[in-house]
């Protein structure tokens, strides 16, 4: 399919951003959710199916499409981003992938309609990305499968009308994913409170006290909880917040700019000041930095290339970095008025830092990166004697 998103989709994404996300990106953060009628309104636009294929009623974006899309919502309230990564990505690419066809009329195609919220429990008290280390534990009962653990930090888990768990079996502990819908006798869910800041994403805690599911939802095959679906979504959610961080950076760079050419100090404008110059230059050269590496990103996926992962992984590491230093610059060209909340980099200073904890720390995505480069990189020819 031939498109042109920054003339068609792209241009009715912004107008959208611009009428219905940014001018209440403040007042979502303050009520702690994402109103209803915008997530109905997002999914009957079609940005909550915007890289989802026709055959599940979806845009059928490309990579480099959909990342420019997640960017432009980015860039009006992470948290309406935050919602395309979860329930899009995380939870919707992972059933197409690996969901039965039943999975994925039950919950894909509602997905795409804005009818249901998934959410993807893999984090607990104890245990972060590490799918592999998780202790919420499963049993087989019959055919069935009883499932016993707590889940933290779950976005929109609040709202969600079902979740990806990911669970060990308890005796083997075989890392295997299941289907759980909230309404099961035994799923407890707690909002989370006292968040500095993404609180419109709607974070819970899921409680799950031998809950029993058939084995109609197991996602995948026993024993693919790690190494299949969770890697597989986790690097779904990698490539939203690469391009979030984007949205965030350009947002923060447009709001810098802009106030620098408005304020005046001493009988000229604050941008004519070198040093206002110089940060102004190095947030332009930062985010292009970070589009140009995203960009790659998703040129990679779309050729299906051996090293579209660590490609990812680099770009979320980069441009949430890009972000967080684009955020605290614009206060600093702000100066007192970037610390009050009259003004949007405030709030973007707090959601910044987000962006570098989750899907990964940016301390893990190094790691990650660097045994990348051990490998690509090594030359042992070139020194022969240390």
């Amino acid at each position: 399919m031939t498109r042109n998103i920054s003339h068609s989709i792209l241009e009715e994404v912004k107008q959208f951003v611009e009428e219905d996300i940014r001018p209440f990106a403040a007042d979502f953060e303050a009520q702690q959710a994402l109103p209803p009628e915008l997530i109905r309104k997002m999914g009957q636009q079609g940005y909550l199916a915007a890289s989802f294929p026709e055959e599940f009623g979806g845009l059928q974006l490309d990579p480099l499409e959909y990342g420019s899309l997640v960017e432009e919502i980015g860039k009006g309230a992470l948290s309406a981003a935050m919602l395309l990564t979860v329930s899009t990505g995380l939870v919707g690419e992972t059933l197409i992938r690996w969901g039965t066809d039943y999975q994925q009329e039950k919950y894909v195609l509602p997905i795409a309609r804005g009818e249901k919220i998934g959410a993807f429990a893999l984090t607990e008290p104890g245990v972060g990305s590490g799918a592999k280390d998780v202790e919420s534990a499963y049993v087989k009962v019959g055919d069935n499968y009883r499932i016993t653990g707590r889940k933290r930090w779950i976005s929109f888990g609040e709202i969600a009308d079902f979740f990806i768990v990911i669970a060990a079996e308890q005796s083997n502990k075989a890392v295997s994913a299941f289907l759980v819908d909230r309404n099961l006798e035994g799923v407890n869910i707690s909002k989370m409170k006292g968040l500095m800041s993404c609180a419109a994403s709607q974070l819970a805690d899921v409680e799950l006290t031998d809950v029993e599911v058939g084995p109609e939802m197991m996602v995948g095959k026993e024993g693919m909880g790690f190494a299949g679906i969770a890697n597989f979504a986790l690097d779904y959610g990698r490539f939203n917040v690469a391009w979030m961080g984007v949205g965030l950076a350009q947002e923060a760079l447009d709001v810098m700019v802009t106030y620098a050419r408005k304020r005046s100090q001493s009988g000229q404008k604050i941008f004519h000041h070198q040093l206002i110059k110089g940060i102004i230059g190095d947030n332009v050269t930062n985010v292009m930095a970070a589009r140009s590496l995203c960009k790659e990103a998703a040129r990679m996926r779309i050729d299906n290339h051996p090293d579209a992962a660590i490609q990812t992984t680099a770009a979320k590491y980069f441009s949430s970095t890009v972000a967080n230093k684009a955020a605290a610059d614009a206060i600093q060209v702000l100066g007192a008025n970037g610390c009050s909340s009259r003004f949007p980099v405030e709030r973007l200073f707090r959601e910044a830092k987000v962006l570098e904890i989750i899907e990964g720390t940016s301390q893990l995505q190094q790691q990650m990166i660097a045994l990348y480069g051990a490998n690509k990189y090594y030359q042992p020819k070139r020194i022969k004697e240390i």
